[in-house]
C-alpha cells in the first residue's frame, strides 16, 4: 500500500515536549516491558552531566551506559569526528585508511606488546563473538568456558556466553559449545562458608581447583577459550583475589586454552589502569573492548590479538566480516579518546579519585545498616544492599529489581542523580573525568536516598 507521506519532508525541528511523545509512539524499547517505559527525555550533555528537556540536571553516576568515560561532549573529539566525516566518511571494510592505520598505532602503546593485532567491530557484543570465531578457529578446539555471572552481550552468540538469567530466556536457540563455571565471589561464597581465616590466596586457589576439574570433566582437548571479564561489570563489580587471573593464565597455558578477557567495561582506565588485566600483570591472548573505547561517542567495539593467532590466518580465510568493520568516523573518534586520555591524565584521575570512591563507599558501609557489602577498583563501584547483614538476605530478590529498589533510584532521581540499580546492587560508574566535589555530591544524594532501603532493614 502506496504510503501517503512517502514524499513528505520531515523537518528537523522539534518542540521539546515532541521528543518524548513521539520517542514513546515510535521507538521499541529494549530491555523493557513496552507498555512500563517512562524515559529520560534528555536535551543536552557536558562533562559529568546531561540535562532533560524540563532543564533538570543530573549528575551522570553511570557514565550513560558505562561508556563515556572522557566525560559528555569533548569538542577535541567532536572535532575529530566532523573532520573525518569532511575528509573520508566512509571506506569498506578491505580498504586501508589513515583513521586505521592511526588507530593501530594508538592501540600499540596502551597494550602490552604480544597484543598487536586488530579487528574492529560495531560494539562488545560483536566483538565477543568473533574472540570466539578466533580462537575455535586457531584451536581447532569448539568449546567455551565462562563464568555464571557475566556478561557478554545479547547477540545470539554473546547471550550464550552470558551466564546471567538474561541468557535463559532465549533458549536453547542460543549458540552450543558455552559451558559456565563460578565466579571467585567471595561475599557470596560457599567456598569455606566464606571464613575470614581464609586469605586471598586460598580462596582464589578453591575457584581454580573449580575450574580445573570442569576443564578435565569437560576434555581439555575440546576446549577453545575461557573468557572472562577481568573484573565482573554489572552483576557486581567482582574483583579477582590475588592470584586468581595468574591461575586462569596458567591453566590456559597447561591446557592449550585461549585466554579472552572481556573489557568492554573494565578497559579504558575505568579500573585506574588502561587495562584492567594489567592489575594483576597478565597477558591474555585475546582481549575484546568497546565503550570507552570511543567514550560512546560513535559505536565501535575492537579485538585485540596475539600475533601468532591473526598469523594462523595467512594461509587460511577468517570467514567473518562486518560491513561498517573500521567505520572511519568511530576510528577516528576511538584516536581522539585516546589522546585526550593521555593528554589530560584520565587514568591517573580514575587511579586517585578511586581512593575516594573507596572511603566513600565505606562511609556508607558504616552508616548505613541496609549496605551489607562494598567493592570498587579505580572508578567502578558497587554497594549490595541487604535487609539483614548476618544472613546477606538480598534488599531485592534474585534477578529482580523490586519497588525498595526502584524506590531507592527514583530517590537518586528526583535529587538529580542519575545512577544504575541491578536486582539489589547499586553501580557507581561514572565519568573518569569527575572531580572530588562532584563524586562527594554523588555520595550525599546516594545517603539520603539509603534511608529508603534502611527502614527494610530487619
Amino acid at each position: 500500500m502506496k504510503n501517503p507521506l512517502e514524499n513528505e519532508i520531515v523537518s528537523a525541528e522539534l518542540l521539546e515536549n515532541e521528543i518524548y511523545d513521539l520517542c514513546l509512539q515510535t521507538n521499541f524499547w529494549t530491555w523493557s516491558t513496552q507498555t512500563k517505559v517512562d524515559p529520560i527525555a534528555v536535551n543536552y550533555a557536558k562533562g559529568v552531566y546531561f540535562w532533560d528537556i524540563n532543564g533538570k540536571k543530573y549528575l551522570d553516576f553511570n557514565s550513560m551506559v558505562m561508556c563515556v568515560n572522557i566525560g559528555h561532549e569533548d569538542e577535541r573529539v567532536i572535532k575529530a569526528m566532523v573532520n573525518q566525516l569532511y575528509e573520508l566518511p566512509f571506506a569498506g571494510p578491505r580498504m586501508a585508511t589513515k583513521p586505521r592505520a592511526l588507530l593501530g598505532k594508538a592501540l600499540k602503546t596502551i597494550l602490552p606488546e604480544p597484543l598487536e593485532r586488530f579487528l574492529y567491530t560495531l560494539g562488545g557484543a560483536d566483538a565477543n563473538e568473533n574472540a570466539i570465531k578466533l580462537a575455535r578457529s586457531y584451536t581447532g578446539k569448539y568449546k567455551i568456558l565462562t563464568r555464571y555471572r557475566s556478561y557478554h552481550g545479547a547477540t545470539y552468540g554473546a547471550i550464550a556466553l552470558t551466564g546471567d538469567p538474561r541468557r535463559i530466556t532465549w533458549e536453547p536457540s542460543v549458540m552450543m559449545g558455552v559451558v559456565h563455571f563460578l565466579d571467585p565471589y567471595r561475599y557470596r561464597s560457599t567456598f569455606h562458608h566464606n571464613s575470614p581465616n581464609i586469605t586471598d590466596a586460598e580462596f582464589a586457589l578453591d575457584y581454580l581447583r573449580h575450574l580445573e576439574e570442569i576443564i578435565v570433566f569437560e576434555g581439555p582437548e575440546t576446549i577453545a577459550a575461557i573468557l572472562i571479564e577481568t573484573v565482573t561489570g554489572t552483576n557486581g563489580i567482582i574483583i579477582p583475589p590475588l592470584g586468581y587471573l595468574q591461575g586462569v593464565r596458567a591453566l590456559c597455558d597447561k591446557y592449550n586454552i585461549v585466554m579472552i578477557c572481556d573489557e568492554v567495561m573494565s578497559g579504558f582506565g575505568r579500573t585506574g589502569e588502561w587495562f584492567a588485566f594489567n592489575h594483576w600483570d597478565v597477558t591474555p591472548d585475546i582481549v575484546t573492548m568497546a565503550k570507552g573505547l570511543t567514550s560512546g561517542y560513535a559505536p565501535l567495539g575492537a579485538i585485540a590479538m596475539k600475533k601468532e593467532i591473526a598469523d594462523s590466518f595467512n594461509e587460511k580465510v577468517f570467514q567473518g566480516g562486518l560491513t561498517y568493520n573500521g567505520h572511519a568516523v568511530s576510528l577516528a573518534a576511538a584516536f581522539a579518546v585516546i589522546n585526550v586520555m593521555k593528554t589530560d591524565r584520565i587514568v591517573d584521575n580514575s587511579r586517585e579519585m578511586g581512593k575516594l570512591l573507596n572511603k566513600l563507599l565505606v562511609e556508607m558501609l558504616n552508616n548505613h545498616p541496609s549496605v551489607g557489602e562494598i567493592r570498587s577498583i579505580g572508578l567502578f563501584g558497587v554497594m549490595e544492599l541487604v535487609k539483614n547483614r548476618e544472613t546477606k538476605e538480598p534488599m531485592s530478590p534474585f534477578n529482580q529489581n523490586n519497588k525498595i529498589m526502584m524506590e531507592f533510584r527514583q530517590r537518586c532521581l528526583d535529587l538529580g542523580l542519575y545512577i544504575h540499580i541491578h536486582w539489589h546492587k547499586v553501580l557507581i560508574i561514572p565519568p573518569l573525568i569527575i572531580t572530588a566535589e562532584q563524586l562527594m555530591d554523588g555520595f550525599k544524594v546516594i545517603d539520603r536516598a539509603l534511608k529508603i532501603t534502611d527502614a527494610y532493614v530487619e
